[in-house]
């Protein structure tokens, strides 16, 4: 891989880690990749490495640093540590995930425009900041089990995003639906797979389905500014 470890500042003055891309070629512009409720793992740092290959500043913050700072849980290993995940993710609250990710775009910012990405807890993380952090230019949100209980706030900025019809944890009726009837206007892209798709060496892992995330998610950042 080709980033690094840096050190953050949130919003409201808390230092955290955080996984840094450098861009390759002619900068697009910034990514911030939120984790899922296991922390930086490989699977998180490769997300951000392939956002770096395709042109952007991504920066991945370790969300749970407040609480347990380097938490990793790695793909092979998620139901082991699917409950201190779970926990560290509740613990944390809306307010502090805000002030990192608000911390990470506020550094971003400074060289242009910034989107945000993320995958189950990072995708509604990634809903939340785009309803309640402004500027940024567009979010691509990566089954975010908890969006469904959040449609009663409206992204800021052009927004899509993705679930597996497959989802044992995020039902298409009674959850996805609710997106899409709240916001008729935010395209909700479903794939022939289950939970967790893009993640590698994992179970859930579909190539085909990630791919075509990617390819969308990279599109709407193309475009929006």
């Amino acid at each position: 891989m080709s980033g690094s470890m840096i050190r953050v500042t949130s919003r409201d003055g808390f230092a955290f880690d955080a996984w840094h891309v450098q861009p390759q070629a002619q900068r697009k512009g910034g990514v911030i990749v939120i984790q899922e409720i296991f922390g930086l793992s490989d699977h998180i740092m490769e997300m951000a490495e392939r956002f770096g290959a395709a042109g952007y500043e991504a920066i991945a913050p370790s969300m749970y640093d407040r609480a347990e700072p380097g938490f990793i849980v790695q793909p092979q290993d998620v139901a082991a540590g699917m409950a201190r995940g779970r926990d560290l993710a509740i613990g944390n609250g809306p307010d502090n995930a805000m002030s990192d990710i608000g911390g990470v775009f506020d550094r971003l910012s400074a060289s242009g425009k910034v989107c945000i990405t993320g995958y189950c807890y990072g995708g509604t993380m990634s809903w939340l900041a785009a309803s309640r952090i402004e500027g940024l230019a567009a979010a691509s949100c990566y089954y975010g089990g908890n969006i469904p209980q959040m449609v009663g706030l409206t992204p800021k900025c052009p927004t899509i995003c993705h679930f597996g019809a497959k989802d044992a944890h995020i039902p298409l009726v009674g959850a996805v639906d609710k997106i899409q009837q709240a916001h008729p206007d935010i395209p909700v892209h479903i794939y022939d797979a289950g939970h967790g798709f893009a993640r590698k060496e994992s179970a859930d892992y579909d190539a085909a389905s990630d791919k075509l995330a990617f390819d969308r998610t990279l599109e709407l950042f193309g475009k929006s500014s």
